[in-house]
């Protein structure tokens, strides 16, 4: 897809990969990787696998694949950078929430609306998908709702469909991601829109809760969809990202470790 490729932005020695939604495009979180890098960070934000190409080769995907390519994204800036942090967004806030539990010095975690629950119609047709694909080869989703701002919405590069077997990728990763959280020691922001269409607000907080981190801070969201990095009240987003990245690198050198 035209717009759809991965962004590499490069400014020093302290790096932020960013991790963008299930059916979407490093589009996303463009606008933020933009912010961070006029901020002096190094950015990567990868499309993943399947992601942003055709719906053929969507539907060929995996959930090992996306995970695969997340692991293989953060141990190539580990190898580059001093300083690796990381920003998820929906199922991209699961792999993230996936690689912080794997790895304790991460020194600051963003997660934006991160999937680790499912409602429970979406988590049927995951259960169900074999049934499912013989009625219907695709199924909608509900993107209408996951952007408000007209503008951006128009932008947006997701597929608006796909297979059913896919929900049931999606279900693993966001049920690994659940399984994680607690061992998740990394300082931890949440952002999460109060109208989100995909996570209800008593998921959102049992997500939060969930989180192993001792020092972690949910700020909700008003007036937006899911895709919060693109919709309204995205600046907060941007503000609030960096903020919290830039704080928690330099607690870390305070600690010990590189800094910002």
């Amino acid at each position: 897809m035209t717009g759809a490729d991965p962004v590499a932005l490069n400014a020093g020695d302290h790096a932020a990969l960013l991790l963008h939604g299930f059916g979407d495009t490093p589009q996303s979180l463009r606008a933020l990787a933009t912010y961070l890098y006029t901020h002096g960070w190094t950015v990567r934000v990868p499309l993943l696998p399947g992601h942003g190409r055709s719906l053929r080769e969507f539907s060929a995907s995996r959930a090992a694949d996306w995970m695969g390519s997340a692991s293989a994204e953060y141990d190539h800036l580990h190898r580059t950078h001093s300083l690796v942090t990381v920003i998820g967004q929906s199922m991209g806030g699961a792999l993230a929430t996936l690689l912080a539990a794997e790895d304790a010095t991460l020194p600051a975690l963003v997660l934006l609306a991160p999937y680790l629950t499912m409602m429970p119609k979406v988590a049927r047709i995951a259960r169900r998908y074999r049934l499912v694909s013989v009625l219907a080869p695709y199924v909608r989703s509900r993107t209408d709702a996951s952007i408000w701002d007209p503008a951006a919405k128009a932008k947006s590069l997701g597929y608006g469909v796909t297979p059913p077997r896919l929900l049931a990728e999606l279900a693993h990763i966001a049920q690994a991601a659940w399984d994680a959280a607690p061992r998740v020691t990394s300082p931890t922001l949440m952002l999460q829109s109060r109208d989100d269409n995909r996570i209800t607000r008593e998921d959102a907080e049992k997500v939060f809760e969930r989180l192993g981190a001792a020092t972690k801070e949910l700020v909700w969201m008003e007036g937006c969809g899911h895709v919060i990095a693109v919709d309204y009240g995205r600046e907060q987003v941007f503000a609030r990202s960096e903020e919290w990245l830039r704080r928690n690198a330099t607690r870390s050198h305070d600690t010990g470790r590189a800094s910002v």
